[in-house]
C-alpha cells in the first residue's frame, strides 16, 4: 500500500471517530446518528462524512442539522485533532449502508422460508 494512501486512511478513521465524539455531544437523543464512513480527498483538502440516521423519516432534519453544524464541527477538529490540512467537511446520507441493511433483511427472509419450507411435511 502507498504512503500516502495509508495517510488518508488515516486521516479518515480519524475524521469519523472525531465526527461520532461530536454528534455523540452535539445531537439530540430523538434521532441515532451514526457515522459509518468518511471519504477524504488525495489532496486531504475536502472531506465527505457518510451518516445513518435513525428512524428514518428524521433523516433529512439530520443531514440539515449536520450541515448548520458543518463550522463548529471544524472548529471541534481543530481542537481534538491532528490535521496539516483541515479539510472542508460535508455530510451526507449514506445510501449504501441503507442498501446493505435491506439486502440482510432480504436475505433473513429468504433463509427463513427455506428453514420453514425443509421442515414443513406438506
Amino acid at each position: 500500500m502507498k504512503p500516502d494512501r495509508i495517510r488518508s486512511d488515516k486521516a479518515a478513521s480519524n475524521l469519523l471517530h472525531l465526527a461520532a465524539q461530536y454528534i455523540a455531544l452535539e445531537a439530540g437523543r430523538t434521532t441515532l446518528i451514526t457515522p459509518t464512513r468518511a471519504d477524504i480527498s488525495p489532496d486531504r483538502k475536502n472531506a465527505t462524512i457518510f451518516v445513518s440516521v435513525f428512524p428514518d423519516q428524521e433523516r433529512e432534519h439530520a443531514v440539515t442539522f449536520l450541515a448548520r453544524h458543518r463550522d463548529p464541527f471544524r472548529q471541534y477538529l481543530k481542537q481534538h485533532g491532528r490535521f496539516a490540512i483541515l479539510p472542508f467537511i460535508k455530510f451526507e446520507f449514506d445510501y449504501g449502508e441503507q442498501n446493505r441493511q435491506r439486502l440482510d433483511e432480504i436475505s433473513n427472509e429468504i433463509s427463513d422460508s427455506s428453514v420453514a419450507s425443509e421442515t414443513d411435511p406438506s
